[in-house]
């Protein structure tokens, strides 16, 4: 029966909260839905959560869809795409009452590799983090240790690419002002 309804039909069913209309709003698009969220997300476990969460979105909202801006399939994959970006967002934002350089070096440094460091050169290391000031020390450890680029750094600090590059390369040439340099065996 619900299969047979139009878009907007199945939407306003969702909206009151129909059943039959809620399972086949759900049936017509989740695989659209899935496709968007995995396109963003990248894997198919957090595309199912992206989705999820666009179809709940959708149903606390359909109330306020307006057919003059645009199809509900066009709706509903803005939604969509808009959970997946927020998930992302999420994801990388690293928040400095949450965020500790040297906490999060040490989990980097204390694993199968750490034979390969010398301990003193890691406690260096971590002793010349702290000395940076926090925003160098998130922009560097985002980009070395997180693989983050400039782009992506700035959009998940929220500051501009130029203060982002900017905070990377103060904190390697504070690194390397502090750091004794590498032995060279000859």
């Amino acid at each position: 029966m619900g299969d047979a309804l139009s878009d907007d039909g199945l939407l306003a069913g969702l909206a009151l909260g129909e059943a039959q209309a809620t399972a086949a709003f759900i049936r017509r698009f989740q695989r659209q839905v899935f496709g968007v969220a995995l396109s963003f997300v990248g894997d198919p476990v957090n595309a199912e959560d992206v989705a999820q969460q666009a179809f709940e979105r959708a149903w606390r909202h359909a109330r306020m869809y307006d057919p003059r801006r645009g199809s509900v399939q066009a709706w509903l994959l803005t939604i969509t795409r808009n959970c997946a970006i927020d998930q992302l967002r999420s994801r990388r934002r690293v928040t400095s009452e949450s965020w500790e350089v040297t906490g999060e070096l040490e989990s980097v440094t204390r694993g199968p590799e750490d034979e390969a460091v010398a301990e003193d050169s890691a406690r260096a290391l971590r002793r010349a983090l702290r000395d940076l000031p926090a925003e160098q020390a998130r922009a560097l450890f985002l980009a070395a240790f997180r693989g983050l680029t400039s782009p992506e750094i700035a959009e998940t600090e929220g500051i501009p690419l130029g203060t982002a590059k900017t905070r990377i390369r103060a904190a390697m040439l504070k690194l390397r002002a502090a750091l004794p340099a590498p032995e060279v065996e000859s």
